[in-house]
């Protein structure tokens, strides 16, 4: 009698095509708006440019950029043998307007909702899990933001959008209201061919209407200047005058660059309903937030972008406001 057990054929090894096909049809389906693959390697046109910009120093008070610069412009280094940077895109936009009512300030809409390191993370991990269901040898990383990843870059490189003069990345079917995130892979994937072009022309509404003239020329931001810098990564006791003098209600973040670009109208209502505005999250009255007490300002920014201005950044900026 044979005793010897059969065992089960391996499942079919899928193609870098196959593979690439069923990873965008998952990215889609896990609320992606846009997807693409490209190789990974060394940005070397980019860091060219990250590094002058440093140099100039308009990175400002954000010196932790000047550190692990090539994590920043190679995966490789985020990630041992990568190979491959799927590059994603998801619409945030809700069609919700900040109050004219005095007294209040405007949060910028990126922050509205849940933090996006949360929503981007969870669906690019369940990305990640059936990329290694079809191909087990496979391991990746999660880039969402907070890793040194080039987000904008690698999003052009995979054919996403393109930069505008403000230095946010648009694409021709949401506008600017994108959130970034990337998936690095060890494994070979069918690599997109084409790029974006760059699609601004001659308008220039975002450099005109800067209120702080933070945009100094066509695609490059002056951090010193700019008052989402300011209200969010600033971690000094005052805002810089030029600010403080300028800042037309903005209490966190600012969207006036993307508000006034045309791409922006052909917005979309996101389908991610943790994008929706939180109580109060829009246009909070500032003599609330400057009374905030620690406890209160944890429990009301639990997971929400807005912490990362910390209560005494968040309180600076509503004193400031009331002042005006």
């Amino acid at each position: 009698m044979n005793t010897t057990l059969e065992q089960a054929p391996a499942p079919a090894r899928l193609s870098p095509s196959e593979l690439t096909a069923e990873v965008k049809r998952r990215a889609r389906e896990l609320g992606f708006e846009k997807v693409g693959v490209v190789r990974a390697g060394e940005l070397t046109e980019e860091r060219a440019r990250l590094e002058e910009w440093m140099r100039r120093g308009m990175h400002a008070s954000m010196a932790w950029m000047e550190r692990g610069v090539g994590r920043r412009t190679d995966p490789r280094e985020l990630l041992p043998g990568a190979r491959t940077v799927v590059a994603v895109a998801l619409n945030y936009f809700t069609p919700h307007e900040h109050a004219r009512e005095e007294g209040t300030g405007k949060i910028s809409r990126y922050a509205w909702g849940d933090d996006y390191h949360d929503v981007l993370g969870e669906k690019l991990k369940a990305l990640l899990d059936y990329v290694k269901e079809l191909a087990p040898e496979a391991q990746g990383k999660v880039c969402v933001d907070a890793q040194p990843a080039m987000d904008k870059a690698w999003a052009v490189r995979a054919g996403l959008g393109w930069i505008g003069k403000h230095t946010n990345l648009i694409t021709r079917d949401y506008g600017s209201w994108v959130f970034l995130g990337e998936l690095l892979l060890d494994v070979e994937l069918e690599y997109e061919a084409a790029r974006e072009e760059d699609h601004c022309g001659t308008c220039t509404l975002c450099l005109d209407s800067c209120p702080t003239q933070a945009i100094t020329e066509p695609y490059v931001v002056d951090s010193n200047l700019c008052i989402s810098h300011a209200t969010i990564e600033l971690r000094d006791e005052e805002l810089p005058s030029t600010v403080a003098e300028n800042l037309d209600g903005w209490l966190y973040g600012c969207d006036v660059c993307q508000d006034v670009c045309p791409w922006n109208r052909f917005e979309q209502p996101t389908e991610e309903s943790r994008f929706e505005p939180r109580p109060g999250a829009v246009s909070p009255p500032l003599e609330e937030i400057a009374a905030l007490t620690h406890d209160a300002y944890v429990e009301r920014f639990r997971r929400s972008p807005v912490k990362r201005a910390k209560l005494s950044g968040l309180q600076r900026n509503a004193r400031t406001l009331l002042k005006v």
